[in-house]
């Protein structure tokens, strides 16, 4: 950040009165200009036990398979995010979303809030951000060109939790972020 986004006056990094970190401060204004984590936020569509999958018509990881998932927006919920994302992405309308996975991926300063959910019908097509949209069986699901670690963990412990037909809410701190191919 160079710029103060109240006044325009020129930033300095120091830490603020009363607090433990380093932040961004216009000298002229006085405001504070605080960072934090991004939020995505996204589904795990299932239909008759198939999850429904995206290829990537975007990078990073164009031409991977992910779950639909993107950032979460002012002014809506993580449910309403995760319901957009999932047909931005996917043109499927989904419903009875359960929280289900938290990720922290604290080297990129973002959380994944996953949702486990199901398609209202089997109505889904390719957009603007995937190439392809697609069911996929557990047998199926192409592993080996999933595009992020953060979606194969989230599809990884679904499965295992599906198997045992439990569900319990996950939270788990994720270092590695981007695959190395």
């Amino acid at each position: 950040m160079n710029f103060c986004s109240h006044c325009g006056h020129k930033v300095i990094q120091s830490v603020p009165n009363g607090d433990d970190r380093s932040r961004f401060v216009c000298p002229n204004c006085g405001t504070i200009h605080y960072q934090n984590p991004k939020l995505v936020v996204g589904c795990i569509p299932e239909w008759q036990g198939n999850i429904l999958l995206c290829k990537r018509n975007i990078e990073p990881r164009l031409g991977f398979w992910t779950l639909p998932a993107g950032y979460l927006e002012n002014g809506e919920s993580a449910r309403e995010g995760a319901i957009r994302e999932t047909y931005e992405e996917t043109c499927a309308r989904v419903n009875d979303l359960k929280a289900y996975f938290l990720a922290d991926l604290i080297p990129i300063n973002q959380l994944y809030l996953m949702f486990r959910c199901s398609l209202v019908r089997p109505a889904f097509r390719a957009t603007a951000e995937s190439i392809e949209v697609r069911l996929f069986s557990e047998e199926e699901i192409p592993w080996n060109q999933i595009a992020f670690p953060v979606i194969h963990t989230v599809l990884k412990s679904y499965l295992d939790d599906r198997a045992q037909s439990s569900f319990p809410f996950r939270n788990q701190r994720l270092t590695q972020i981007m695959h190395s191919d």
